[in-house]
C-alpha cells in the first residue's frame, strides 16, 4: 500500500511539473534560479551596508484596518530600517493596494509583500474571493481543480501587488482537538495532504508566486496553540520522519520555494529544554537544510507569538532564529532591536560570513524571481472587478461540488417524495438559509423552521410536536463561526434535538460544519441520509441541494477519521 501511494504522489508531481512547463515555459523555478549567479542580486547586495543587509531578513506586520496612525508607524519603520518585506493582515483590497504603493515608494530595495492566503485573499481581505478551506479541499478527488485554484490565487496576489503566499498549510491534522490547525489542514492522511499541497503550490508557482509550506516539521498533532504557548511534540524521531515530515519532504522534492518552521518543543529532534523548533539549529539547519536538502527560503513563524517569546524575550527569539538558520524573520516584536542584536552577532562571527551572505542573497534572489527587479506600482483601476472574476467564482462552485461527501444514503433516501408535507429545518442560524430556499423549489408543500444555537427546551419541544404533521424532514446543521472548530457551539438541548430528528424516518441531514463535529452528535448516523459539506458557504449549500435533487453525483471522500462509523475515505456515490 505504501508503494502504491508513494507512486501516486510521484505521478502527480510529474503531471503537475509538465503542466507548469506548459503554462510557464519561459520561467525557471525559484529553486533552480538559486544555482546561477544573478548580477542584479550581486549589485544590490554590494550597495547595502551591513545594517541594511540584516534588515533584508525582516518582514514586519501591516494592516489596512487599524487606522492612519498605525499605517504611518509602519511607514516610519520602512523608511528608518529599510526592512526586507511586509506581511499584510486584515483590511480591504483597494486600501491595501494603495498602501503597498506608498510603502514601496519608501524602500530603496523593493519590499517583498506577503500574506497568509491558505484559501485565497479572502482569508484576510474583505470584498475578495474565499476558496474552500483546506479541510474541504481534502475531500476533493480531482487535484487538477486545486492546481487551478493555485493559479487563480496567484493572479489575485500579483494583481494586488504581492509576491509571496504564506501557504499552503501542509500539516497532517491527526488530532481532532487541534485548536490552531484543524480545518486549515487537508486532513489526517499524509499522502492526501502531500498530493493536495503539491497541487496547490505548483499552481501558484507556475504563475510566478512564491509559496510557503507550513508549519515544519508538523503542527497537526498538538492541543496547544503556539500563538499562546509552546506546544510539545513528544513523539519519536522515527514517527516524525515517517509521518509529520512526510508532506514537507514531498514538497521539497516537488520544488516548493519556501518552508515555514513552527514554534514547537520537540525533544526527539533537540532536547534543549523549552527550545522552540524555530530557534533550533539542529532542526532548522541540521534537518531541514542539510538532511532534507531544502535550498529555498526558510521562514520563521511569527516571532511575536508566545510560543517563542515566552522563553526567549527581549529580542533573543529573533537572534536565535537567525542563528538557527532561518532566512526570513517574520513579525519581530521590535525589528530595530533585533537588527542591532544580529549585527553584533555577525560582527562577532557567531555566524560565518558565507552563511550570512547566502541568506541575504537568497532573499534578494526571491525578489528578482518575483519580478521586483522591475517593480511597477499597483494600478487600482478595475481592481474590485479583477479580484472577483466570473471564472474564479465558477471554480469556487466546482470545488464545492467536488467536495460534497455522502456518508450514508442512496438516491431514494435523499430525494424524498416531492408532494409530501416536508419540513426544512436549519439549525444554528438566526435567518433562513440558501439551503432552505433552494430546496423549497422542489418541495412545494414545505415549511421552513430555524433553530438557534441555544434554543430553549420549551421551543424545541413545541417544534417536535409540530413536526408530527410532516412525513419527511431535511435538516441542515450549520456552523456560522469564521473558525469552524471540532465541537459545535450548540447547547445540549439543541444537540439532543438533532439526535431526535436523526432517529425519525425519512430524514436527511446535511452538515455544513467541521467534519469532526459529526462525532459529537450521537445518533446522527441513524438518519436516512447524511451529507458532509465541511463548512457553511452559499456554494456548498447549493451543492448539497443539487445532490439531494440528483443533479450532482457526490464524489467527495472524507479527508479525516471522524469515528469508527465514518473513517477516512468514506464516501458513497449514487
Amino acid at each position: 500500500m505504501l508503494f502504491f501511494e508513494k507512486k501516486t504522489v510521484i505521478v502527480l508531481v510529474l503531471m503537475l511539473c509538465c503542466a507548469v512547463l506548459r503554462v510557464s515555459a519561459q520561467k525557471e523555478s525559484f529553486i533552480s534560479s538559486l544555482e546561477k549567479q544573478n548580477h542584479w542580486v550581486d549589485s544590490v547586495y554590494n550597495k547595502l551596508s551591513r545594517r541594511q543587509r540584516v534588515a533584508q531578513l525582516f518582514f514586519v506586520r501591516a494592516h489596512t484596518n487599524l487606522g492612519q496612525k498605525y499605517e504611518d508607524s509602519v511607514a516610519n519603520i520602512i523608511a528608518d530600517e529599510q526592512v526586507g518585506g511586509l506581511v499584510f493582515f486584515q483590511g480591504g483590497p483597494v486600501r491595501q493596494a494603495n498602501l503597498i504603493n506608498r510603502y514601496q515608494s519608501l524602500s530603496k530595495v523593493p519590499l517583498m509583500i506577503a500574506m497568509d492566503g491558505e484559501w485565497g485573499l479572502g482569508m484576510r481581505l474583505d470584498s475578495t474571493t474565499s476558496f474552500p478551506f483546506q479541510m474541504t479541499l481534502g475531500a476533493v478527488q480531482d487535484n487538477s481543480l486545486i492546481y487551478k485554484m493555485g493559479q487563480q490565487v496567484a493572479y489575485d496576489f500579483k494583481r494586488i501587488g504581492m509576491q509571496m503566499n504564506l501557504g499552503p498549510d501542509m500539516d497532517i491534522n491527526n488530532n481532532p482537538d487541534n485548536p490552531v490547525i484543524n480545518y486549515r489542514s487537508f486532513g489526517d492522511n499524509k499522502y492526501n495532504v502531500a498530493r493536495k499541497g503539491i497541487a496547490y503550490f505548483t499552481g501558484m508557482q507556475a504563475e510566478g508566486l512564491l509559496t510557503t509550506a507550513k508549519h515544519f516539521p508538523g503542527h497537526g498533532d498538538t492541543n496547544v496553540d503556539s500563538h499562546f504557548d509552546l506546544p510539545l511534540l513528544p513523539f519519536t524521531r522515527e514517527r516524525l520522519d515517517t509521518l509529520e515530515e512526510y508532506p514537507f519532504r514531498e514538497a521539497i522534492h516537488a520544488g516548493i520555494s519556501g518552508i515555514m518552521v513552527a514554534h514547537m518543543d520537540i525533544p526527539a529532534l533537540d532536547n534543549t529544554k523549552n527550545l522552540p523548533s524555530t530557534l533550533s539549529r539542529k532542526i532548522v539547519t541540521g534537518i531541514l537544510k542539510d538532511s532534507l536538502a531544502f535550498k529555498g527560503l526558510v521562514v520563521s513563524d511569527a516571532l511575536e507569538m508566545q510560543g517563542v517569546v515566552k522563553y526567549f524575550p527581549n529580542g533573543q527569539a529573533d537572534l536565535r532564529a537567525f542563528l538557527a538558520g532561518n532566512d526570513v524573520l517574520e513579525l519581530s516584536q521590535n525589528s530595530a532591536r533585533a537588527i542591532l542584536l544580529i549585527r553584533k552577532a555577525v560582527r562577532k562571527d557567531q555566524i560565518s560570513a558565507e552563511e550570512f551572505e547566502a541568506k541575504v542573497k537568497k532573499i534578494l534572489a526571491a525578489k528578482y524571481w518575483a519580478g521586483l527587479n522591475n517593480y511597477h506600482p499597483v494600478s487600482t483601476a478595475h481592481l474590485a472587478e479583477d479580484l472577483n472574476r466570473p471564472a474564479e467564482q465558477d471554480l469556487v462552485q466546482q470545488l464545492s461540488d467536488a467536495s460534497v461527501t455522502l456518508l450514508k444514503g442512496n438516491s431514494a433516501s435523499l430525494q424524498l417524495n416531492p408532494i409530501n408535507r416536508t419540513a426544512i429545518i436549519s439549525v444554528g442560524v438566526q435567518e433562513y438559509t440558501v439551503f432552505q430556499r433552494d430546496l423549497s423549489h422542489q418541495y412545494q408543500y414545505c415549511t421552513f423552521f430555524k433553530v438557534g444555537k441555544t434554543e430553549s427546551a420549551d421551543n424545541i419541544n413545541r417544534l417536535c410536536a409540530a413536526l408530527k404533521q410532516y412525513s419527511q424532514v431535511y435538516v441542515s446543521i450549520n456552523d456560522t463561526r469564521s473558525r469552524p472548530q471540532s465541537k459545535l457551539d450548540y447547547s445540549p438541548e439543541v444537540k439532543d434535538f438533532i439526535t431526535r430528528l436523526s432517529a425519525r424516518p425519512n430524514t436527511v441531514v446535511c452538515v455544513f460544519a467541521n467534519p469532526y463535529t459529526i462525532a459529537t452528535l450521537p445518533g446522527i448516523e441513524k438518519a436516512g441520509a447524511l451529507i458532509c459539506c465541511y463548512q457553511m458557504t452559499d456554494d456548498l449549500q447549493r451543492s448539497a441541494v443539487r445532490v439531494i435533487l440528483r443533479r450532482l453525483n457526490p464524489i467527495g471522500r472524507l479527508p479525516v477519521n471522524v469515528n469508527a462509523i465514518f473513517p477516512y475515505g468514506t464516501g458513497v456515490r449514487l
